[in-house]
């Protein structure tokens, strides 16, 4: 959802179910870019952790690629400019996907203060945390682990 959407929603005084899910679609988007931005981390470095590897390798050997499930015989002079291609259009979408995930941050805070929403747990103050930490310590103790 845009910034224009959440003005939008502000100014025709949407009901609390409305804006609290705009609140959770906007978490939502915010989780997602974060799962994909750790899955797109995950190749780089596979992707490295390979081009090292080969680097190393006769460039005659032949190797293995799969390539949308099937299993490719090259060899490695074949397969690592593809390989290094592969590498660096990662590299550039994950800082796309960085920035988006920043936007989507700033927008989520935004519509957060917007609209005054409050999540549990956060923004608790110093003398809040200090009661909780005591009574955790204080529940700890009753526990017997074996």
């Amino acid at each position: 959802m845009s910034t224009e959407a959440a003005k939008a929603a502000a100014s025709q005084g949407l009901s609390q179910e409305a804006i609290v899910a705009q609140f959770q679609q906007l978490r939502n988007d915010q989780r997602n870019l974060a799962n994909s931005l750790n899955t797109l981390e995950m190749d780089l470095r596979e992707h490295k952790t390979v081009i090292e590897t080969l680097q190393a390798a006769d460039p005659e050997r032949k190797c293995f690629r799969q390539i949308g499930g099937v299993l490719c015989e090259r060899t490695v002079k074949e397969v690592l400019p593809q390989l290094v291609e592969n590498k660096d259009f990662i590299a550039k979408t994950i800082t796309m996907v960085t920035e988006d995930l920043s936007k989507k941050g700033s927008e989520l805070n935004k519509f957060k203060e917007e609209h005054n929403i409050k999540i549990r747990g956060e923004h608790l103050g110093t003398e809040g945390s200090k009661g909780t930490d005591a009574e955790g310590k204080a529940e700890n103790r009753n526990v017997l682990v074996s």
